[in-house]
């Protein structure tokens, strides 16, 4: 019983940590909050459930060793880099391109972007950097006991969809509100080419950085 307890204690680190991380600005923030904004709260919940989605793939997938697999195979992460870095330098030219379009009826949004599109548009720009893979493991590697409980594969996982779904959707819920609708109907094109700005930057690190 008290291994059992011991174990779950050491649950409350790694939860710190991973909202450290949640909440530390990113693509998948720039994306939650350009669908809760301009397009529905909805939409934007399900942009946070997709992001969710992929912080829980990622958390399997570095509990299950994939930092030694990346780090023993530098093409590999390199390969992976390069195409997550290209994906956002892709959403940040659709983001930019539309800056100047005055911003639609929610009516119209909606019809071009369904509540499945946003899902996987979350799921995908989470998944476009695998460095989050790198990150996970290393917390993993630092605050996870050495002998890794067998149901851990499957609660650290949870706590990773529940810990970042649940940061995006409050951010969601926070801006989809009427006062940051009508700061960003004000200002769209300015907002949509600083989002575009950042995207790249950070399409460019991933791309670029060295480490």
């Amino acid at each position: 019983m008290g291994t059992v307890v011991n174990s779950l204690w050491s649950l409350f680190p790694i939860a710190v940590a991973l909202m450290l991380g949640a909440i530390s600005p990113g693509p998948t923030f720039i994306y939650v909050a350009k669908n809760s904004i301009a397009i529905s709260r909805k939409h934007g919940l399900f942009t946070a459930l997709g992001t969710g989605t992929g912080a829980a793939l990622f958390g399997l997938l570095a509990v299950m060793g994939l930092q030694a697999i990346l780090l023993a195979v530098p093409s590999a992460y390199l390969m992976l880099k390069v195409c997550g870095g290209l994906y956002l330098l892709w959403l940040a030219f659709k983001i930019i391109r539309h800056a100047k379009e005055p911003m639609q009826t929610e009516q119209d949004t909606t019809q071009k972007m369904s509540y499945a599109q946003a899902y996987r548009l979350g799921l995908i720009t989470q998944l476009s950097n695998p460095k989050i893979a790198i990150v996970l493991a290393s917390i993993f590697t630092a605050l996870l006991p050495k002998e890794i409980p067998s149901y851990y594969y499957v609660v650290l996982p949870i706590l990773c969809f529940f810990i970042d779904a649940g940061w995006y959707s409050l951010v969601a819920m926070v801006l989809s509100a009427e006062v940051p609708r009508k700061v960003y109907l004000k200002s769209k094109a300015i907002f949509d080419r600083v989002a575009g700005g950042v995207m790249t930057l950070l399409g460019l690190k991933l791309i670029f950085g060295m480490k």
